[in-house]
C-alpha cells in the first residue's frame, strides 16, 4: 500500500501539566488514537529494500545524553551472547557504541546495529536489548535507547512567550514520521508511520503505548492525555454513525482509514457455459 502523505490535517488539543505550571502539553489526537502498531517480524519491510529484516535498526542509535547511555549501559552489562549475537566478548563501553560527530551511537556491525539479532539466531531475532527485557519481564522502554523506544511518537519542547511577557514550556507529542530522520528520512526506501499496513491494531496507540507515553509525560498528564483520547473517540463514532464522511480524514489517521477500508477485489470473468 503507498504511504499517506506527510502534510495531513490534524487535531491537536493542549492543557498544562498537572506536575508543573510552567510546562504545557500539545498532543496530536488524530496520531495518538490512530491504529499504529510496530509489525516487525510480520509485514515490516524494513527502511532499505535489501534489508527487510532489519525494520528500522539498520543505522546505529543515536544517544540523547549521558543518561540514556549510562541507563543502556546498565542493561547491556546483563546481556549474555545467548541473547546477544553480535556480543563482542566484552561488555565496555567503547566495545559498543561509536561517534557520529559528537553524538555518541551504537555501532553498526554487518551492516546493522550492533544490538540487532538475525531471524534465524538461536536467541531470538530483532533488538537483543528488546528481548532481554521481555525475557526478564522488564519495561522494553527502560532498557532501550531513547530513540528506540520513543519510536513512533515524536516529543519536541519550544518555549511560547505571550503578550503578558510571560512564557511556558510547551511539549509537543506527535507522528515520528520520515521527516523525524532528518534529510534522509524521504530516502528511506519504507516506512511504518504513515503506512496503513501499520495500522493494524486492535488498540488505539495512545493505549498500546501507554507505557512509553506515561515515561514521556508523566502519570498526570497521561490521564489528562487518556480522557481528551477517549473523547475523540467517541466523536469520531458520532461522526461515522451520521454518515459524515467527509469529517473523517481530520479526525482519523488517513493511513488508519485506509487500512480500515473495505477491500475492492477485481471482478471475475464470467464462466463459459
Amino acid at each position: 500500500m503507498p504511504e499517506t502523505p506527510l502534510e495531513i490535517p490534524r487535531v491537536w488539543v493542549e492543557f498544562d501539566d498537572p506536575a508543573d505550571a510552567n510546562q504545557r502539553f500539545r498532543c496530536d489526537l488524530t496520531w495518538l488514537t490512530s491504529s499504529w502498531m510496530c509489525i516487525f517480524g510480520s509485514g515490516c519491510q524494513g527502511i532499505y529494500a535489501d534489508r527487510p529484516d532489519d525494520g528500522c535498526c539498520t543505522l546505529g542509535a543515536h544517544f540523547t545524553d549521558r543518561a540514556d547511555v549510562r541507563r543502556v549501559a546498565a542493561a547491556v552489562a546483563n546481556l549474555t551472547p545467548a541473547e546477544w549475537e553480535k556480543h563482542p566478548g566484552s561488555t565496555a563501553l567503547h566495545r559498543w557504541t561509536g561517534k557520529d560527530g559528537r553524538t555518541t551511537t551504537t555501532k553498526v556491525v554487518g551492516g546493522a546495529c550492533i544490538f540487532l539479532n538475525r531471524p534465524d539466531f538461536p536467541g531470538g531475532g530483532g533488538c537483543a536489548l528488546h528481548g532481554h527485557a521481555v525475557h526478564h519481564g522488564l519495561a522494553p522502554h527502560t532498557v532501550k535507547p531513547d530513540v528506540c523506544w520513543q519510536l513512533p511518537i515524536r516529543r519536541a519542547y519550544r518555549t511560547v512567550t505571550l503578550p503578558d511577557e510571560t512564557s511556558y514550556l510547551e511539549i509537543t507529542l506527535t507522528e515520528y514520521d520520515r521527516r523525524g530522520w532528518g534529510p534522509g528520512g524521504h530516502d528511506l526506501d519504507w516506512y511504518c508511520s504513515g503506512n496503513p499496513e501499520a495500522h493494524i491494531g486492535r488498540e488505539p496507540l495512545f493505549r498500546s503505548c501507554h507505557a512509553e507515553l506515561t515515561e514521556l509525560m508523566g502519570a498526570g498528564a497521561y490521564a489528562e492525555l487518556v480522557i481528551r483520547c477517549e473523547a475523540h473517540l467517541l466523536a469520531v463514532k458520532a461522526l461515522r454513525a451520521r454518515g459524515a464522511r467527509t469529517l473523517l480524514p481530520l479526525m482519523v489517521h488517513p493511513a488508519t482509514l485506509a487500512a480500515k477500508a473495505p477491500r475492492r477485489t477485481a471482478a471475475r470473468p464470467a464462466r463459459k457455459r
